[in-house]
């Protein structure tokens, strides 16, 4: 039965059209895979068919065929009608245009659409993971509704987790409870857009299956965007390939995902790079918190780690591993619980460990790093983020070519580059987003770059394209680099030397293929099938 049309819909930011002339239609209970390299408009179409008001289409039509309750106005999907509603009423057939419609059916069909959106961990940070997901369910009996987030837990593997605060969870589990509540809400419609980019292959498995689980063996509708060919496979019934705006490719999954993968080019071949000597070295570091709900969790338990001048080294594991905790105790952002971590600045050795100008101050500035959760300045264009918004004060005719060569150097080609400077962030989709704030990083030139998660949001194109500008960055700047990713094609192809990190430990460290080579079978099926 048909849903949800979309008939020639065209979207336009700054006179470029990012959706161009859209005819779609998507039937109840089937799942629509939306690919496409970052910048196609996949993100552009989830707002829009989610109602977010500046994602209005410029022409064309938003068509939702529902079921509505006239008597208390609740929506839901077309098979309901002539059901009754559960005040009493009966639902009636409406084919509703969401853009034009008043303003109390456009509330309903709104509050009737559930979303998850890449890299947004929406939840009550101070409160419990059970009360986080008993706040979106709406029973009113509550034995009823603890029985349901219970189930909804078990389903996304969060049970072990119940009694934690929000703000203590790892980014992978967020994500879990972010789709817990989503699920409690019963949705007519489940939006998902990039719900896994981020995420190790394990706890993006997770999710996958609880989408299916939960949402698609459930007969929810399903519009899902993701550069995971795995997503499409398992989850789409029907997928569309968008470039640019328009749909140059639809139909089955395998097919299209197929032709999508054969565009993706090889990167460039590693060369054996001559490091120079140490740059960083750590030694019995740890960082413990202790906590009434938790006791002691070892975040990191005693790691010793050195890095090499210009050397681009990996750190891989799981959510919840430590690697991000880390990564902050090198860039000095959390104290470490003891150890020992020096970093070197000219022909001295920087005590990381000592607060102040003479400690970790004197070598912030020449420190970049990435976070997972990164963020941009919204009132600032691409330019601004680029240089005012970070202290680079440059001539304006220099500021722009050097934030055009850096653009360059994260994918974009010049044109778009030359196009992108004035855009505000909002305008971006998320993964030119998670570009320019990687060109942020690099634009200032660190002597140590520390990227965590840098290909969560890409594409694999424009995952090829970084991996060569990192490489290019490293030879070019004499740069070092620390990457914390799950992503093991990404470690392979860019990564001198890795480490894999478990429990807060580091199990072993070596050239990238002996760490994939020593993963269990079971993970390395996981993590190599998954990317």
């Amino acid at each position: 039965m048909s849903f949800i049309e979309l008939k020639n819909v065209t979207k336009t930011f700054n006179d470029v059209d990012v959706l161009k002339n859209l005819n779609i239609t998507i039937n109840e209970g089937s799942v629509l895979g939306i690919l496409g390299r970052s910048g196609a408009g996949k993100s552009v179409l989830i707002n829009m068919l989610r109602g977010m008001k500046e994602y209005k289409p410029d022409s064309g039509k938003v068509i939702y065929n529902i079921a509505m309750c006239p008597q208390c106005v609740l929506v839901d999907a077309p098979s309901k009608i002539r059901q009754k509603c559960k005040c009493g009423g009966e639902f009636e057939a409406r084919s509703v245009d969401l853009w034009n419609t008043d303003r109390k059916t456009y509330a309903a069909i709104r509050r009737r659409i559930s979303i998850m959106l890449q890299r947004t961990f929406a939840l009550y940070e101070d409160d419990s993971v059970i009360d986080n997901v008993l706040k979106s369910i709406n029973h009113h009996d509550e034995e009823e509704s603890m029985y349901m987030a219970i189930d909804l837990l078990d389903m996304t593997q969060m049970t072990h987790r119940i009694t934690h605060i929000a703000r203590d969870l790892s980014g992978g589990e967020k994500q879990r409870v972010v789709l817990a509540r989503q699920i409690a809400k019963e949705p007519m419609i489940f939006l998902a857009d990039e719900p896994t980019g981020t995420l190790d292959p394990k706890t993006a498995e997770l999710i996958h299956h609880a989408l299916l689980e939960g949402v698609k063996e459930k007969g929810t509708t399903m519009i899902i965007t993701s550069h995971w060919p795995e997503v499409m496979r398992k989850l789409s019934d029907h997928v569309i390939w968008l470039e640019k705006g328009e749909i140059i490719d639809e139909g089955n999954p395998e097919s299209v995902v197929k032709r999508f993968l054969d565009q993706v080019p090889l990167p460039e071949k590693r060369n054996n790079y001559q490091t120079g000597g140490p740059m960083i070295k750590m030694d019995d570091v740890k960082k413990h918190y202790y906590s009434i709900e938790r006791g002691v969790v070892k975040a990191v338990d005693g790691i010793s780690l050195l890095v090499n001048e210009g050397e681009i080294f990996g750190i891989v594991g799981l959510s919840g591993a430590g690697k991000t905790t880390l990564s902050r105790i090198l860039y000095g952002l959390t104290e470490p619980s003891t150890g020992d971590i020096v970093v070197k600045l000219g022909d001295d050795w920087v005590d990381m460990t000592e607060s102040g100008p003479f400690g970790r101050g004197r070598i912030k500035p020449y420190l970049g790093i990435l976070h997972q959760e990164y963020s941009l300045y919204p009132h600032r264009t691409v330019l601004g983020n680029l240089t005012e918004a970070i202290s680079l004060e440059l001539p304006a005719e220099f500021a722009k070519m050097k934030a055009i060569y850096v653009l360059r150097a994260v994918g974009f080609d010049e044109k778009y580059a030359e196009r992108l400077l004035n855009k505000y962030p909002d305008e971006l989709s998320g993964g030119e987003r998670h570009r320019v704030a990687l060109a942020q990083v690099l634009i200032k030139e660190p002597n140590i770059v520390i990227l965590d998660e840098p290909t969560g949001t890409m594409d694999p194109i424009t995952r090829v394209q970084v991996t060569d500008s990192i490489r290019k960055a490293r030879d070019e700047l004499n740069q070092t680099f620390l990457i914390i990713s799950h992503d093991l094609d990404f470690v392979l192809d860019v990564c001198d030397r890795a480490a894999l990190m478990r429990g807060g430990k580091i199990l072993k460290e070596g050239d990238p293929e002996s760490i994939v080579e020593d993963l269990t079978p079971t993970e390395k099926k996981k993590m190599l099938t998954e990317e």
